[in-house]
């Protein structure tokens, strides 16, 4: 039976299911391979604009078990240190394969998303959760450290240094209003609205021009890393000239005078 299933519930949006529910969906070596293959697909897939990532059962992901899985390829035959360290970068793969997915990645939470579970929702472009959502930085409750597959780096840029440093020194739980009220999350709906609204979210998302989405996402997470405005805005002008030539801006003002919604030009 497969840890992951992909299916197209609406138009241009691919929605990603975590399907281990007897697990909460841990994030095992094998749940790792089978979610960087389904990226893997999706990425050159030109008929997906969006992606909604969501878990099946109680709850969205429960974090990385390496317990009675049998480990990764590149982990086998290493010894105690290599094996560790192999299986660190095949999860810590995921999330750059999420990061760097042409398409934007919608999380879609319920129930808990700790310890990997948050990383892998923090590596989305957006965060839809349920009311009963609830979050943690479990990593330094087990004796490691907080600084985890990334959430060190994403968690104080969405949530600001001093929150994130509550939260990961702690690894308390937080409930989805906390979360919302720090900006980790774009809605928070009931539980039985939580698919619906995000896949609302990534329709209006693929309203926009291929080329515009493409390029929002490229620029808005390499700026989030700029060394000053100015090289943000270097950027942003090339981006801006060569989008003129894809025809799109002169569709939309024709589009605007006639009172239609445009058709866009692909990239």
């Amino acid at each position: 039976m497969a840890f992951v299933t992909t299916t197209k519930p609406q138009g241009a949006t691919a929605l990603i299911t975590l399907d281990d529910a007897a697990r909460y969906n841990a994030l095992s070596s094998r749940m790792v391979t089978e979610l960087k293959a389904a990226l893997s697909s999706i990425r050159d897939d030109r008929s997906v604009r969006t992606v909604v990532v969501t878990g099946a059962g109680k709850g969205f992901c429960s974090g990385a078990s390496m317990s009675g899985d049998e480990a990764p390829e590149v982990a086998r035959d290493r010894g105690p240190v290599g094996t560790v360290q192999m299986f660190q970068e095949h999860l810590a793969e995921l999330i750059l394969a999420i990061r760097d997915l042409r398409q934007p990645v919608i999380a879609a939470v319920h129930g808990g998303a700790v310890g990997g579970g948050l990383a892998l929702a923090l590596a989305c472009d957006l965060r839809v959760a349920s009311d009963d959502a609830f979050f943690a930085s479990h990593f330094i409750r087990v004796g490691l450290s907080s600084c985890d597959v990334g959430t060190s780096y994403l968690l104080p840029r969405i949530v600001g240094p001093t929150r994130a440093a509550d939260l990961m020194l702690t690894g308390r739980r937080f409930g989805a209003g906390e979360a919302e009220g720090m900006g980790m999350l774009n809605r928070v709906v009931g539980r039985e609205q939580l698919l619906a609204a995000a896949l609302e979210l990534a329709a209006a998302v693929n309203a926009n021009s291929e080329y515009g989405v493409y390029m929002t996402k490229i620029g808005l997470w390499a700026n989030l890393d700029a060394p000053s405005l100015r090289h943000a805005m270097e950027l942003e002008n090339r981006t801006q000239v060569l989008g003129t030539f894809t025809g799109n801006m002169a569709e939309a003002g024709q589009a605007f005078v006639e009172k239609r919604e445009p058709v866009w030009k692909s990239m």
